[in-house]
């Protein structure tokens, strides 16, 4: 599933590219939310920093007190992945746009065609990507390290717990560790979390949050750790 933020000062244009690319997504049976539709620069930017965020399509001309370029800058600073798609009338900022790891650049007024092309392209772009498996036991059972959302320690087993299912082997952390990409991060003396599919944290409860509202723990001894790599990583502000 993949979220969508848009950004327009034009309460019509939010409207009709909410419609548009819910008409999209249907179409072509993608999986695809518009999770906001705002033409407020403070709330699109306090949801890209509290919500996992795939795809944000902004107005460059806000009559904000940011401009579209400016609001891209701020995104870049907590979410380097987010595919950032600009829209205009004003053709003179196409190149200036680019700056901002761009995905593609759509001149005002916005046809149904030209936004599914965009949407077509950009869903090209990232399920193409070779996924990356992980072998977890010597059954030659794989799980795509995407789906991980954390890894748990329960007695002498090690649990993956994943979008759809939770698997369970026999193993130790650090054996297992050193096979993971450096989004999994150790959180706690009994977790490991994957940092991409963290939505939220609580700090009070001292847990993570995941996009499907499953949770773990955040031990006080790694909790400074996590803060710094969810930092980095561009999950918090």
């Amino acid at each position: 599933m993949l979220n969508f933020v848009i950004c327009d000062d034009n309460l019509n244009i939010l409207e009709k590219l909410s419609k548009m690319l819910e008409n999209i997504f249907i179409k072509y049976n993608y999986e695809g939310e518009v999770t906001l539709a705002s033409a407020n620069v403070d709330e699109v930017l306090e949801h890209i920093y509290l919500n996992k965020t795939d795809v944000v399509i902004l107005d460059i001309n806000l009559k904000s007190n940011k401009t579209g370029l400016e609001l891209a800058e701020a995104i870049r600073e907590k979410n380097k992945d987010a595919y950032i798609i600009f829209t205009t009338a004003h053709l003179e900022f196409a190149m200036v746009a680019y700056k901002f790891k761009t995905f593609d650049y759509i001149a005002k007024p916005i046809t149904q065609e030209r936004l599914e092309e965009t949407v077509k392209r950009l869903y090209n772009d990232i399920y193409s990507k070779p996924k990356k498996f992980l072998k977890i036991d010597n059954k030659n059972t794989i799980i795509d390290e995407s789906e991980i959302n954390f890894i748990k320690r329960d007695g002498m087993k090690l649990v993956f717990c994943t979008d759809n299912r939770n698997y369970e082997i026999y193993s130790s952390f650090n054996k297992v560790q050193d096979t993971l990409p450096s989004n999994f991060v150790r959180c706690h003396k009994s977790y490991i979390a994957n940092i991409n599919k963290v939505s939220n944290l609580e700090p009070v409860e001292n847990k993570l949050i995941f996009s499907n509202n499953l949770s773990c723990d955040i031990g006080p001894k790694f909790k400074d750790n996590i803060l710094e790599v969810m930092n980095n990583y561009g999950n918090l502000e």
